[in-house]
């Protein structure tokens, strides 16, 4: 099956996608746990194999037996994983978007989609989550390149549309919401503009940091729940309970409104 898709950059950092990795471990944790073949995809791992090393072991605490299968486009890179693999719980190979013919519970495929034009987004996520087993997700996003700052949507297997967006950041390095801008997915970043939902909703939220200015002097965590609380209380989807909000994560239903 020939790869689909283009070589990337492939920049990477060592714990750069800890934020992600932590919310597949909740978001994903029942899938993974019931599932008979607990597979899951680092779709476009980089120059270097540490993003997928640090995958299995974090997803490890849920299913120990874990696999988890680096895909990259280009061959060196999966000649230069191979030192990494231990196989069965984890292996490199060569695949892009048609996921090698793999059926993963999980897909991660993070900083891949943004070196794309996006035009080219939609009929990537189809072909992705065409091939998750069923149950599964597909977690696509952006992060900077310390893992600071990120952004993702969550796809269920066989859709073609978003069923979340997840914000995610390091509250003490938090200057203003409005930063989310600059690593949303590649479906929204060009449509931070007046008039889109993803607009309004940074606005909103960014307009709640402010107004929770004074709790500031308890701590980040503390601005940051009072923010999310005022995002929800202005009828946005939040999802997620203030359990994740202190971790500096906000899920929504994916912005359509």
């Amino acid at each position: 099956m020939k790869p689909q898709g283009e070589i990337t950059r492939g920049t990477t950092n060592p714990n750069r996608l800890r934020r992600v990795d932590r919310w597949i471990a909740w978001w994903c944790g029942r899938a993974l746990g019931e599932a008979a073949d607990p597979l899951v995809v680092d779709l476009g791992y980089g120059a270097t194999p540490i993003t997928a090393v640090e995958l299995r072991g974090r997803l490890a605490r849920v299913r120990p037996d874990v696999r988890v299968t680096g895909l990259e486009i280009d061959p060196a890179r999966v000649a230069a994983a191979q030192a990494a693999a231990d196989p069965p719980g984890l292996t490199f190979a060569r695949g892009g978007f048609e996921l090698a013919g793999l059926r993963p519970v999980v897909v991660r495929a993070f900083n891949v989609l943004r070196q794309y034009d996006e035009s080219a987004v939609p009929a990537a996520w189809t072909t992705m989550t065409a091939g998750l087993a069923p149950g599964g997700w597909l977690v696509e996003g952006t992060c900077d390149e310390l893992g600071r700052l990120a952004a993702w949507a969550a796809l269920p297997a066989g859709a073609s549309t978003p069923a979340t967006l997840t914000l995610a950041a390091k509250l003490s390095a938090l200057e203003s919401p409005a930063t989310f801008a600059e690593r949303l997915p590649k479906a929204l970043i060009h449509r931070n503009v007046p008039g889109e939902p993803v607009y309004d909703l940074l606005r909103t939220l960014d307009e709640a940091w402010r107004h929770a200015a004074p709790l500031a002097v308890f701590g980040p965590r503390q601005r940051w729940r009072d923010a999310v609380s005022r995002l929800k209380a202005a009828g946005w989807p939040v999802l997620d309970r203030p359990s994740r909000w202190r971790l500096g994560e906000v899920t929504l239903s994916w912005p359509t409104r």
